[in-house]
């Protein structure tokens, strides 16, 4: 068991946790043109543009350090008193964090959701491979109704097919769910028949929204015939109340600071802060918290959430570790402490245009627009 352990982090990581693909490379679902046409495709897979990847021998030194150097987590963790949930927000933007990646993101009358992950596992089987330590913040029959979902990738902890045909089968109106090129014939299989794919730089509009995907520095697979067969990417979503961007999984690259000069300023950024140690293995896929700061910084970001932490235990750092390691480097940059939220799952954040903060610990209203601090 202790070998297996190490092994399900890895098939996570990298993709590789089950004998057969679950896409068949089907083509572009929202223009009429053919993958090979991107710049970022040749042909057989997708890349970085840095060229950031990992080979078997990485892999094999990892799952042998992973035997000794893994941190020790508690088995458990009980959450707090979730707060309430409101049915819409109109003014400003609210931020309720669920756990790992998935947050509902409440603004301009729509509710957003990323990256929805309520299994108990994310891994390709129920029995092994990574447990959760922490519930899910909110029940997923607690909320109220998704008009968009965004998929960032297809690995286990970010694309959960259980949880997302969960979310179809609860809810009568189909939410409008985008993802990156590849991903819809999955998608679709979950009852969302229309869901949308789309490549690096383009975007769709979802009622007062526009939705983008960008690149970022990541990988995909499900299987171990599917590596880099379908598209990784964050999201830009412009909204009256201030641009959101959500990072969804990725290292650090000078993507951001592009990102920033062509969209920024952002209201709001959601940037993982969790599962990066050892650096020589994580730095190419994701951030450690310093980076997550400079991210916040380069994307000209006036208010970021931490995600991406303390749920699963995927890597080597103990699971207090992105929360400390967070609080120092904002110390390092002399930001002020509220420039990134770190929330409870199940706690929630209000944002003004103005670019005022409120908490909602246990005192949220029950109106569909929080008032005005």
């Amino acid at each position: 068991m202790r070998l297996f352990r190490p092994l399900s982090v890895v098939l996570l990581l990298s993709g590789c946790g089950s004998g057969q693909a679950e896409n068949d490379q089907p083509r572009h679902q929202t223009i009429d043109k053919e993958w090979s046409v991107s710049t970022h495709y040749d042909g057989k897979r997708f890349y970085n543009t840095s060229g950031a990847d990992k080979d078997a021998g990485d892999i094999s030194k990892f799952l042998w350090q992973n035997l000794w150097k893994k941190e020790e987590w508690p088995k458990s963790i009980e959450n707090p008193p979730s707060d309430p949930i409101v049915d819409r927000v109109t003014k400003g933007i609210r931020a309720t964090y669920v756990n790992h990646a998935t947050v509902l993101v409440q603004v301009a009358g729509l509710n957003i959701l990323t990256d929805p992950v309520w299994s108990k596992r994310v891994s390709p089987v129920t029995f092994a491979g990574p447990k959760r330590v922490r519930d899910p913040g909110i029940p997923i029959e607690a909320l109220p109704e998704i008009d968009l979902i965004l998929v960032s990738h297809n690995h286990y902890d970010h694309l959960d097919t259980a949880s997302l045909k969960k979310l179809r089968q609860q809810q009568e109106k189909e939410p409008v769910i985008v993802s990156g090129l590849g991903n819809a014939k999955l998608l679709r299989k979950q009852g969302y028949k229309n869901a949308l794919e789309l490549d690096w730089g383009e975007h769709t509009r979802v009622g007062v929204a526009t939705v983008h995907f960008v690149e970022c520095q990541h990988r995909s697979g499900r299987g171990a015939f599917d590596q880099m067969k379908t598209l990784w990417g964050s999201f830009v979503v412009e909204t009256p109340e201030g641009a959101i961007y959500f990072a969804g999984d990725t290292g650090y690259s000078p993507h951001f600071k592009a990102q920033g000069e062509q969209y920024g300023p952002f209201a709001l950024s959601l940037l993982p802060i969790g599962a990066y140690e050892p650096r020589w293995f994580m730095k190419d896929i994701h951030l450690n918290p310093e980076e997550a700061v400079q991210a916040h910084l380069d994307l000209n970001s006036q208010q970021s959430l931490g995600i991406h932490f303390g749920v699963f235990q995927l890597t080597w750092e103990a699971i207090d570790s992105p929360t400390t390691d967070l609080e120092a480097a904002i110390d390092a940059q002399g930001l002020p402490t509220g420039t990134f939220w770190v929330l409870e799952p199940g706690e929630s954040q209000w944002r003004s245009y103005a670019t005022q903060t409120q908490t909602f610990r246990h005192t949220t209203p029950t109106s569909s627009s929080p008032p005005q601090p």
